[in-house]
């Protein structure tokens, strides 16, 4: 990949456009409200600090959510968050067209929906192949920052988005003894699941992987939603070897480890679970209990993306669905 001299743009306008990106949407907290109430102040010293070069990223709020399994968020603060949303957008003007077609998380029109659109297709295209299904053991937390760091830096050369992005990567403590680690040298793992800014460090960080198996391993097709991947190959001798290589290439370059519960290979006429769904060459099926899931996690914000994956698995529940909608947009704000 060549270098791209892209500078980040730190300007007054700027940082306004990035405040109103991420305030778009968000709930009303009491944090967001007293930002809001002296923002011309916040974003002007904001705007000075980045420029100055005296930006100290915050601290993080920690809390657990349980969803199909327990996941820890680290939320930044307001101030931290409009830095991220200014960043992420400068990262993707850079690396987006960079990315695989397949890679479908957290990218513009492209989708949760679309990823398995996308894997039905191939399973239907091959249909005597044999197929892998993997994902990676605590993602996030086991990214090593300095080596997201280093793969940063191959692309990013302008000096102010490098302090920026230091500042968020680094900022991240996971236990007390992150300054001596760091003092010592330490490859210290890690990036907050609750920053906007992951999301493209993720796919950064995963594009390794991605085109390490597209460039030198060559599968019949290859597909990546966040960290859960599948690879078709025509046969199972070919796809264990490519197996091997990919979990050497994931434990060696990237310090990631393979998910034993979900390490595993089948013909794909009998299909695999895959992304919430069962997927087969004649069709796909929606998880009872991905059903309950639905109705009990159903909101404004993810409506959407549970609609599509509703109406393509389930019909005859859309009918049901179409009310479940109508009685949360019912509801007093």
């Amino acid at each position: 990949m060549g270098n791209v001299s892209i500078g980040i743009d730190l300007s007054l306008n700027n940082v306004w456009q990035s405040w109103f990106k991420f305030h778009q949407g968000k709930r009303k907290i009491k944090e967001l409200e007293n930002f809001q109430y002296f923002l011309e102040d916040n974003l002007w010293w904001l705007y000075l600090e980045l420029n100055e070069g005296r930006y100290i990223h915050g601290p993080y709020q920690h809390f657990t959510v349980q969803d199909s399994k327990r996941r820890d968020i680290e939320v930044a603060t307001v101030r931290d968050r409009v830095v991220h949303r200014l960043v992420y957008e400068y990262l993707v003007q850079i690396y987006d067209r960079t990315f695989i077609y397949d890679a479908w998380s957290c990218r513009k029109n492209k989708g949760l929906d679309g990823a398995i659109n996308r894997t039905e297709k191939f399973f239907k295209k091959y249909p005597k192949s044999f197929v892998w299904r993997a994902d990676i053991t605590k993602f996030f937390n086991n990214i090593k920052q300095d080596v997201l760091f280093s793969v940063l830096s191959r692309r990013v050369k302008d000096k102010k988005a490098i302090w920026l992005i230091k500042k968020i990567i680094y900022s991240y403590k996971i236990n007390r003894q992150y300054e001596r680690e760091r003092e010592r040298g330490t490859n210290f793992k890690g990036i907050p699941i609750g920053n906007l800014t992951s999301q493209i460090f993720g796919n950064i960080y995963l594009n390794e992987l991605d085109r390490h198996i597209k460039n030198i391993l060559k599968p019949q097709f290859y597909l990546r939603y966040g960290d859960d991947f599948i690879i078709i190959a025509p046969n199972r001798i070919v796809l264990e070897n490519m197996r091997a290589q990919t979990i050497i290439f994931l434990k060696n370059v990237l310090g990631l480890e393979i998910n034993h519960k979900h390490n595993i290979i089948l013909p794909v006429r009998k299909g695999i679970h895959f992304l919430g769904v069962e997927i087969y060459p004649t069709g796909r099926r929606l998880k009872a209990k991905n059903w309950h899931r639905v109705q009990s996690n159903l909101n404004r914000q993810n409506v959407a993306s549970y609609y599509g994956l509703i109406k393509q698995h389930q019909k005859k529940k859309i009918k049901y669905f179409d009310w479940l909608i109508t009685k949360i947009y019912d509801q007093t704000p």
